[in-house]
């Protein structure tokens, strides 16, 4: 009889524990940064992300701290880097290697005007809601 209570048990508290993690995806905001400057115009819907095809810098994913007046870097995480093709809409991997920065001079070399570099994180705690470079 006490086997069949504690089984049961045990079940519904590994389940209850698992939805705790589950809601921390995405609790932390991040942005794009070119050197110490966050890339979107906006942090907010409106947003957009634009550079030239001719930038130079390093490109980095930083946590940031939002507050009505400024965004504050904590510091530098981990992302993965995709280009998608304008004429296809096509998305190509950029490579399978994880950065904590990278020059952009290198990814520039692989697009064209009207192309977009994606940011994807490595770890879905992060939220990148602007996460798409548009090359113009």
């Amino acid at each position: 009889m006490k086997k069949r209570i504690k089984i049961p048990l045990l079940l519904c508290l590994c389940a209850l524990g698992s939805l705790g993690l589950a809601q921390e995806s995405g609790q932390q905001c991040a942005a794009a940064f070119l050197g110490t400057g966050m890339i979107v115009d906006e942090y907010s819907p409106r947003g957009k992300c634009t550079l030239p095809p001719n930038t130079e810098g390093q490109l980095s994913v930083h946590v940031v701290e939002l507050s009505a007046d400024r965004a504050r870097s904590l510091g530098k995480i981990a992302f993965k880097v995709a280009i998608r093709r304008a004429e296809t809409n096509t998305l190509t991997m950029y490579s399978n290697q994880n950065y904590q920065e990278i020059d952009l001079s290198r990814i520039l070399a692989r697009c064209h005007t009207g192309d977009r570099i994606v940011l994807l994180t490595v770890n879905d705690r992060y939220s990148l809601p602007h996460n798409e470079i548009a090359i113009q």
